[in-house]
């Protein structure tokens, strides 16, 4: 018998000890460093050894995942150059429908690559640090970072290095989506009234031109393989002109974005008949001119002459194309220029070759100019994406997401009625009656215009993710036309307290402790803290599938004071409170970021470092006996209305 207590007790220990230590990420991901040299180019490569079950988030995120990217931070030096880009494996990519997030991660063993150029021959000092989360099926650690140097033997480079070098910087967004695009927007061009009609004009010419089948076909190669030369020199300039590193920043900074909306209203009114962007006429003459001297040369001018002449048309589509491709940078511009025109050069190669095809084209007319108009709505929408990234990047909510939905709506509803013949533009034919096309494509357009208007209250939109600002960037968290009284009144009678901020569930949250505490006190409810973070999945799923629950929300909203402490809040403390704690046993950290002050207070206090992390304080801020709840034992809403009824009950007899 007294054996059998023994081990009871010995499990007992065991596991009260095992639930009382936090866990160090760095005993779930080991990093270690090395390098490649060939010459003044050092790749540094990171080694990261997940253990089982555990994952990092990729380092190579879209703009707006929510994730916090694994990172390679290198100290400036004037003795080398670093290169931004980390080049990483193909990471896992899950959609998770719960919280409308595309996740990516990386487990097992991986390696990141960064590259340096040296700029000293003397041996050199590589410092910097790395940080990532880590997370597993039931939790997310804290964000973690950790020094690291490494010495390299130093070197001086040509110019040539540096350039070569700079020209091999990736870039988040995929090539291949842009020469899709591209493509797409070629054969729309094809479809205007300045580029259709001359297609018979060109077959016309090579049928003058060629003296059997065979030179007909070579000729017509050569005229769509000139198009194509002609565009991609176009894309290639853009690049030169700005250069790949700065084309890189482009699309967080604010000035070109707001540039770019601009130029993009400027396309759209173009394309809707108010007037033609076009070059001079002089231009246009001599390539015309030049185009008569025959044999490659003229092919050659003939193609030029076309891209010149159907500038109006084409150059607003251009225009667009290398606003979107400038933003990726690197060969950006010449993948998207390359799709452009190989798309619109096949066509009229085609037709060249084979001149008997165009029986099958349809008569130019009036739709031709309603192909064009409707590409000028589809700019216009597509401006105030650049100016809705330009308020994100200074984050001056004048384009929140109800406003961005509105403009969009106000757009499409007035290009169905242009379709449905209510409206006219300066230069449309009188419509006798709709043509099926154009009747479907109309009857698209309104039953996207009903898909929008559940955005302004608060549905999440995911056919067009990525372009309306996030949920959380919202002009009104509670929805266009909602009450906003009800839950704003559980602060006080005259709204919400000025220090709340609204959370989960459209609750009234607080995020400074302190305040939260002496408002919980002055109200005489418990405080209900909640240590989350933005990137957090699991707090994402709590807040979603049990906050919202009858028996939960309820006390949510009536019976505490909710405190959200964002264990990830990138935003710098103030200079006073950056101190230096223990935050592992010998390990010292400076406190740097409002997310470290929450993280190492959890640690320290609940010897826990997880989220979502629950606790309910008693009358004095003291803990109270029902513990804590988290995703893992409460992640259903019996168990956690259970746990909340708990406190609520120790709480008043704790009064």
């Amino acid at each position: 018998m007294l054996r059998k207590y023994s081990i009871l007790f010995i499990l007992l220990f065991i596991t009260l000890f095992s639930f009382g230590q936090i866990e160090d990420p760095s005993d779930k991901v080991k990093w270690s460093f090395s390098y490649e040299q060939v010459n003044c180019e050092v790749t540094l490569i990171a080694t990261i050894s997940m253990d089982e079950h555990w994952h990092i988030s990729a380092a190579n995120l879209p703009l707006d995942c929510f994730s916090i990217a694994t990172s390679i931070n290198i100290d400036e030096n004037k003795d080398y150059q670093v290169f931004d880009s980390i080049i990483e494996p193909e990471p896992i990519h899950l959609y998770d429908t719960l919280i409308d997030e595309h996740l990516y991660w990386h487990s097992g063993t991986i390696e990141l690559r960064k590259k340096i150029i040296l700029r000293n021959k003397g041996d050199i000092t590589i410092k910097g640090y790395y940080s990532f989360q880590t997370c597993d099926d039931t939790h997310c650690l804290p964000p973690y970072d950790e020094n690291f140097e490494i010495n390299v033997k130093g070197c001086s480079p040509s110019e040539e290095t540096v350039t070569s070098l700079s020209e091999e910087n990736t870039t988040n967004k995929s090539l291949l989506l842009i020469f899709f695009l591209s493509f797409i927007s070629g054969f729309a061009a094809l479809l205007t009234p300045c580029v259709f009609p001359m297609i018979p004009m060109t077959v016309s010419f090579f049928t003058k031109q060629s003296k059997n089948k065979s030179a007909g076909i070579k000729n017509a190669i050569f005229y769509g393989i000139s198009i194509i030369l002609i565009y991609v020199v176009l894309g290639t300039l853009v690049t030169a002109v700005f250069g790949s590193d700065a084309l890189n920043a482009l699309s967080t900074n604010v000035w070109f974005n707001i540039i770019f909306f601009v130029l993009l209203v400027i396309f759209a009114i173009s394309f809707m008949g108010a007037f033609e962007i076009s070059l001079p006429n002089s231009w246009i003459n001599k390539a015309d001119s030049a185009s008569d001297k025959g044999g490659l040369i003229g092919i050659f001018f003939m193609a030029f002459t076309l891209a010149l002449v159907s500038f109006s048309c084409t150059g607003p589509i251009v225009g667009t194309l290398l606003v979107e491709a400038a933003t990726i940078g690197g060969v950006g511009p010449f993948i998207g220029m390359f799709g452009f025109s190989l798309a619109l050069a096949l066509p009229f190669a085609l037709f060249a070759a084979f001149p008997g095809w165009l029986n099958s084209l349809p008569k130019s007319g009036g739709w031709l100019n309603t192909v064009k108009v409707f590409l000028g709505f589809l700019e216009l929408a597509l401006a105030f994406k650049f100016l809705s990234n330009a308020d994100l990047v200074v984050q001056g909510h004048y384009l929140e997401r109800e406003l961005f939905l509105a403009i969009w709506i106000g757009v499409f509803t007035v290009l169905a009625l242009y379709l449905f013949g209510f409206i006219m533009l300066p230069h449309d034919s009188p419509i006798e009656r709709l043509t099926v096309g154009r009747t479907m494509l109309g009857i698209s357009t309104v039953i996207f215009i009903i898909y929008l208007i559940p955005g302004l209250w608060g549905a999440p939109l995911k056919l067009i993710s990525g372009f309306p600002p996030p949920m959380a960037y919202s002009e009104s968290p509670f929805g266009v036309g909602s009450s906003k009284g009800g839950v704003a009144l559980t602060h006080n009678s005259n709204g919400r307290d000025s220090d709340t901020h609204i959370g989960p569930q459209r609750l009234p949250v607080f995020h400074d402790l302190d305040k939260g505490l002496a408002y919980a006190k002055k109200v005489n409810k418990p405080a209900f803290l909640d240590f989350t973070g933005h990137a957090c999945v699991n707090c994402r799923k709590m807040e979603e599938n049990v906050w919202g629950e009858p028996g939960v929300i309820e006390i949510l909203t009536n019976d505490v004071v909710v405190i959200s402490l964002y264990v990830d809040d990138k935003r710098e403390l103030p200079s006073n409170e950056q101190i230096e704690v223990e935050i592992y046993k010998g390990k010292m950290k400076k406190l740097k970021t409002i997310g470290n002050k929450w993280s190492h207070y959890q640690a320290k206090r609940y010897k826990a470092n997880t989220q979502p992390y629950y606790r309910i304080l008693g009358p004095n801020g003291e803990d109270l006996a029902n513990g804590s709840a988290d995703y893992e034992h409460h992640g259903n809403a019996e168990d956690f209305s259970e746990w909340l009824n708990d406190g609520l009950t120790l709480y008043n007899e704790a009064k």
